[in-house]
C-alpha cells in the first residue's frame, strides 16, 4: 500500500497574527494506523519542506497516544520537516491519498490548482481518497467526472459550522467547510460537536474533526483491501 498524505503549507491564520498549519493529532492518528499495517506514507505540501504544525493541536490538552508517539519519533519528524514538492508528485504512484487538517488548507489546499487536479486525477483513477476536519476545504474547486462538484450529491462531512463557532475563528476563516460542502451540493451530515464522525461514499471519506481522523484511516484501510 503506497499512499499519499497531503499537508497545508500555509501558517498564518488570517490578520491575527496568530499561526496555524496542519493539526497534529489529524496526521498522527491517521499516520500511525496506515503505518503499523505495512502502508509506504510520501507526505506533500504545496511548497515543499518543512510543513507548519498548528501550536494549537500541539498543546497540553490536545495530546493522544498517537501525538506522543510522534513526539518521539525522528523518523515521522524527518518527514514533516522534508516534505515533497505537491508538483513533483504522481497520483498514478499512489494507491491513495488522505489529506489532514488544520485551518491551513482553508487557505492553500482550497485553490491550489496542483493539488485540485491531483484529487480529480486519483478520482478518475477510481482510487480512495480521504478527507479529515478542515483538510474537506481542499474539495472546494474539485470537479468530477461530469465536470459538477465533486461533491455534488455525495454524502460529506467536515468541521461544523458550530465547532468553527466554538473554537472563536468563524469570523478570520476565508469560508466554512460546512457551508462550502453544502453550496457544492453535496449531501453534509454531522453529529455533536467534537464527536468522532466519518461518511464514505464510493470512493470519497470524509471525517468531521480531530476526533474522527482515526476511523477515516480505518476507511481508508478498509477501502484499499
Amino acid at each position: 500500500m503506497k499512499i499519499l498524505f497531503v499537508l497545508t503549507s500555509h501558517d498564518q491564520l488570517g490578520d491575527t497574527g496568530k499561526k496555524t498549519g496542519f493539526w497534529i493529532e489529524e496526521f498522527a492518528a491517521p499516520y500511525y494506523a496506515l503505518l503499523d499495517k505495512g502502508a509506504e506514507i510520501t507526505v506533500a505540501t504545496p511548497k515543499g519542506g518543512q510543513a507548519p504544525i498548528d501550536p494549537s493541536s500541539d498543546s497540553e490538552d490536545a495530546q493522544t497516544k498517537d501525538t506522543k508517539r510522534y513526539k518521539e519519533d525522528k523518523d515521522a519528524q524527518s518527514v514533516i520537516n522534508n516534505t515533497k514538492k505537491l508538483a513533483d508528485v504522481n497520483a498514478s504512484d499512489f494507491d491513495a491519498v488522505f489529506y489532514p487538517g488544520g485551518h491551513g488548507p482553508l487557505w492553500d489546499l482550497a485553490n491550489d490548482a496542483t493539488s485540485i487536479k491531483l484529487i480529480e486525477t486519483f478520482n478518475e483513477q477510481e482510487k480512495p481518497i480521504a478527507f479529515v476536519c478542515h483538510a474537506p476545504a481542499a474539495l472546494k474547486g474539485v470537479k468530477g467526472k461530469d465536470g459538477k462538484a465533486l461533491v455534488n450529491g455525495k454524502k460529506v462531512t467536515g468541521f461544523a459550522n458550530s465547532e468553527e463557532a466554538a473554537v472563536q475563528l468563524t469570523e478570520v476563516v476565508p469560508f466554512l467547510v460546512e457551508d462550502m460542502l453544502q453550496e457544492n451540493g453535496g449531501i453534509y451530515s454531522k453529529k455533536e460537536d467534537w464527536a468522532s464522525y466519518a461518511v464514505q461514499d464510493g470512493n470519497l471519506i470524509t471525517g468531521q474533526n480531530p476526533a474522527s481522523s482515526e476511523v477515516v484511516a480505518e476507511k481508508l484501510l478498509a477501502a484499499l483491501k
